[in-house]
């Protein structure tokens, strides 16, 4: 049987009790608050959300005789939404890279579209798809979405993730839902035996060397230098060989070095392993997951690809054999090995990142409406608490910044050996403070021309600026948001201070 054809069987299955209470709920929402309101629904991945959406979507259109528009951003998740809407009666039309044009005669109730080619369209033809009355965006962290929204006004926009936390910070959903609507828990899903428990086995990793970089994950580069070397293929083996042997197993890499690596390290032990990343064509990769599919106690190494649109229940362990700062990252990892089957009520976890540390086990009760409502919040405390990640990575520069300093300037100062040789002469921590300061003065007069040219590079180094301020909390152990936000202001004011002594009068 092909690989689609089981996942249609799989679909095929009436709603659970707290489905079918969630798609009243929603639908409850969106008839209480009229046109114009965007609700945002978050549940976790196992949870069944392509199921729920696409009841939602055949009871929409029972009710509201409008049509229904689904977004999602990659193709797989089209066809699994387009089958299970046909499995309920709902007619439908992928619009996929070959639909260049409707035709009038050819109705459909519900329209399903990966973002990049339905704004192709909408680019071309604003009224590419009218009589819509309700968005409903699958994977709703993506910011990708939000420029399909500007040609659907006066609609109901319904987003549906794992994790209400945008995929840029810069950009909250709080910005454009109205509305979160929070559903059962993961803990909840176990008891309820609609998820498999998980046991989770930590090994601890040094990731001196890893960088962070402008999406505010660490980078793949410095990602491939502390995983593709010797001694961590060596600890990835071990942890495999101690917790993992003859189990169908995930194993997660930041890049495809180390992928390649994992998979020749296995091979030569005899395993049973293959790689995947998303360079393969959709032939090599639908055959490789049929192998894997098909082969018992099989091993899938593989790179950003499966962590969103793969559903294999019969994977009984996950390894994360990288590091992120990434919350929803590490529960789209895990949450491919959570499927639930009659021979399955556990699965294993095993962390060779420290990402447990970071955010908790996969099971820990979540705030997710203090996560939607202060997203900068929620995300500083995650960051911070029981792991000091500002001094297990070093910076990295923006491209922007390389191209007008020189960054070696930068390099020169360090705000952790700073404030502990402040301590050594028996000075004040916070002198590392002024010190940090001067380093950014002298950096930038080295090339100011005016007070205002001084300014513009001093806005380019404000994550630099914020990085040292948080460098600096953490040596005193004071981090609150409050004495934070007063360390910039005050940083920042002293820093405007010395640049217009120095330049606003030549």
């Amino acid at each position: 049987m092909e690989l689609l054809e089981e996942q249609e069987v799989l679909l095929a299955k009436n709603l659970y009790p707290f489905q079918e209470n969630t798609v009243s709920a929603i639908l409850n929402e969106l008839a209480e608050n009229g046109s114009n309101f965007n609700l945002l629904y978050q549940l976790p991945t196992g949870g069944g959300k392509t199921v729920i959406f696409s009841e939602i979507a055949r009871r929409y259109i029972q009710k509201w005789e409008k049509r229904v528009l689904i977004l999602t951003h990659r193709i797989e998740l089209s066809v699994q939404t387009a089958t299970q809407l046909s499995l309920i009666g709902v007619t439908n039309k992928v619009i996929n890279s070959e639909v260049k044009k409707l035709n009038s005669e050819e109705e459909h109730e519900c329209y399903i579209a990966m973002v990049e080619t339905l704004n192709n369209r909408l680019q071309e033809d604003n009224q590419f798809i009218k009589g819509v009355g309700l968005v409903i965006v699958d994977e709703a962290h993506y910011n990708s979405f939000r420029k399909i929204f500007q040609y659907y006004k006066d609609v109901n926009i319904l987003g549906v993730t794992a994790t209400p936390l945008s995929s840029n910070k810069a950009l909250p959903l709080n910005d454009h839902y109205d509305k979160l609507l929070v559903g059962e828990c993961i803990s909840s899903l176990i008891e309820s035996g609609y998820l498999s428990n998980a046991d989770t086995f930590t090994y601890d990793v040094n990731l001196h060397g890893l960088k962070i970089g402008s999406n505010g994950d660490f980078t793949v580069s410095s990602s491939e230098l502390v995983y593709g070397n010797f001694f961590m293929q060596e600890k990835l083996l071990f942890a495999y060989e101690e917790v993992a042997v003859g189990t169908k197993t995930l194993i997660f890499n930041s890049g495809i070095e180390t992928s390649l690596r994992v998979e020749e390290t296995f091979k030569k032990r005899g395993y049973k392993i293959r790689h995947l990343d998303s360079t393969f064509s959709d032939k090599d990769r639908k055959d490789v997951l049929l192998w894997f599919k098909k082969t018992p106690g099989a091993i899938l190494t593989s790179v950003g690809i499966l962590t969103t649109g793969f559903d294999e229940p019969t994977v009984e362990t996950i390894i994360i054999n990288r590091a992120t700062r990434s919350l929803t990252l590490y529960h789209q990892m895990i949450g491919r090995g959570s499927r639930k089957l009659p021979n399955k009520s556990y699965f294993k976890i095993i962390d060779l990142g420290n990402n447990v540390r970071r955010f908790g086990y996969w099971q820990d009760y979540i705030n997710w409406q203090d996560a939607f409502r202060f997203p900068d919040r929620f995300l500083e405390s995650k960051l911070s608490e029981g792991d000091d990640l500002e001094f297990e990575v070093e910076y990295e520069y923006s491209k922007p910044i390389k191209d007008v300093l020189d960054v070696s300037l930068l390099e020169t100062f360090d705000m952790k050996d700073a404030y502990y040789a402040c301590l050594d002469r028996y000075e004040k921590g916070k002198i590392a403070v002024d010190e940090s300061l001067d380093n950014h003065y002298n950096v930038v007069m080295t090339i100011a021309t005016d007070y205002y040219h001084a300014l513009d590079i001093m806005e380019l180094l404000q994550d630099h600026i914020e990085h040292r301020i948080k460098a600096y909390t953490k040596c005193i152990s004071k981090s609150t948001p409050n004495y934070f936000k007063f360390l910039m202001e005050t940083y920042n004011r002293q820093l405007r201070q010395k640049f217009r002594a120095s330049l606003e009068d030549e």
